[in-house]
């Protein structure tokens, strides 16, 4: 992509994207809908991202909705915590809950956007291995956890409570899978 038409451009670019996506979902958010919500022309759309996908892919990684602020709040438990609450805000929120919806259910069809969530997933694991790294310190976890076990179980329990249970997932549920992740059912 060409930065001569500057990071304002890119950021309408981006905006249109994502806004278009949450709209009216993958299927039908078109190069032509975006060039005209940002005032681009399409075929310079086309010359910086040559599909539709590889625009999806720029916007989601590039725009900065899912940023993760990485907590310390001196405690294993309460970083956890911190970090379930953003993640139950990405699945929740208006602005990113559709686009996060979108994206999953149009992923698995299309290997860039699979490669996207898989870059994001990383991304956010190297991001949260401080949290890891400072409980092994402190003394509340033993050495050897897996970061991205421990990740995927409280993630995937936020998950899937709140786009295929269809359930609340509030203060207390995000409480129980944090504590339930760290010692156990048992």
């Amino acid at each position: 992509m060409s930065t001569q038409n500057g990071p304002r451009k890119v950021e309408a670019i981006f905006a249109a994207t994502l806004d278009l996506l949450a709209e009216h979902g993958y299927e039908k958010l078109a190069i032509e809908a975006v060039a005209a919500r940002s005032g681009v022309n399409k075929t310079t759309l086309y010359r910086w991202w040559p599909s539709k996908d590889a625009l999806l892919a720029a916007a989601l990684r590039e725009s900065g909705l899912f940023a993760l602020d990485v907590p310390d709040t001196g405690g294993l438990r309460g970083d956890l915590l911190a970090v379930a609450t953003q993640i139950h805000r990405l699945l929740t929120s208006e602005h990113t809950a559709p686009v996060v919806t979108a994206t999953l259910t149009a992923g698995p069809r299309r290997p860039e956007l699979g490669e996207v969530s898989r870059s994001f997933f990383a991304d956010r694991l190297a991001r949260e291995e401080p949290i890891f790294d400072r409980a092994v310190t402190r003394g509340e976890l033993r050495s050897g956890v897996d970061p991205v076990v421990v990740m995927d179980l409280l993630a995937g329990a936020i998950w899937f409570r709140l786009l295929l249970r269809g359930g609340e997932g509030g203060p207390k549920f995000l409480e129980e899978a944090v504590d339930t992740v760290l010692n156990g059912a048992a």
